[in-house]
C-alpha cells in the first residue's frame, strides 16, 4: 500500500483543531454506531486526495482509547490503491462530534461532524478546522439525492466553497 500523496505535509501544514465560524459539532455522538466502513460521496479538492475515487474512510476502537482511521482510495493516474493510517481523539467531550486527527505524528487536523443521520447513522457531514475542507460520507456508495441537497445547501449557508464539491466515484 501508498500513502497518500503529501498526507504528512498536509497535517503538518494544518495541524490546527479549530472549527468553522458557523459550524457546531453534533451533539450525543455515540462513537460506538459511527465506528465502521463510510464511503465519501462529496469533497472539496486536496492534494492528499487529488485524483482518488472509491474513497473510503473505515474507524476503529484503540487500546488507548482513540480511534484508528483508515482512509484508502484508488488512484487512478497510478493505477494503485493508496492508503493511509491515522488515529483520532475527542477534543472535548465524548458525546460531541468534534475529534482531533493525526496521519503524522504530533500534528493533528480537526474532524468536526456537523450534522449526523442521528437515527441510523447513515449519512454524516464533516468539516475540517476551516471551510476549505469537507465532506459528505455515506454507509453506502450512493445516497439520497434529498441528503445531498441539503448538504450543500447548508454548507454553502456556511461559507463553503459548494461550487467546487467533487463526486466520488464509486463503481
Amino acid at each position: 500500500m501508498h500513502n497518500f500523496p503529501l498526507f504528512s505535509l498536509f497535517i503538518l501544514l494544518i495541524g490546527c483543531t479549530g472549527i468553522p465560524n458557523g459550524v457546531t459539532p453534533v451533539k450525543n455522538f455515540d462513537e460506538s454506531r459511527y465506528l465502521g466502513k463510510w464511503y465519501e460521496i462529496a469533497r472539496l479538492d486536496h492534494a492528499f486526495e487529488r485524483g482518488l475515487s472509491h474513497v473510503t474512510a473505515e474507524y476503529a476502537l484503540r487500546k488507548d482509547g482513540g480511534i484508528n482511521v483508515v482512509n484508502r482510495g484508488f488512484s487512478v493516474a497510478s493505477n494503485t490503491w493508496e492508503e493511509a493510517t491515522g488515529k483520532a481523539y475527542f477534543v472535548g467531550k465524548r458525546d460531541e462530534g468534534h475529534l482531533k486527527v493525526s496521519f503524522f505524528g504530533p500534528f493533528y487536523g480537526s474532524y468536526v461532524v456537523f450534522e449526523l443521520d442521528e437515527v441510523n447513522y447513515q449519512y454524516a457531514f464533516v468539516s475540517g478546522y476551516d471551510t476549505s475542507y469537507l465532506w459528505l460520507l455515506s454507509r453506502t456508495p450512493t445516497i439520497g439525492e434529498h441528503i445531498k441537497m441539503r448538504f450543500i445547501e447548508q454548507s454553502k449557508a456556511l461559507g463553503f466553497d459548494t461550487d467546487a464539491l467533487i463526486f466520488t466515484k464509486h463503481h
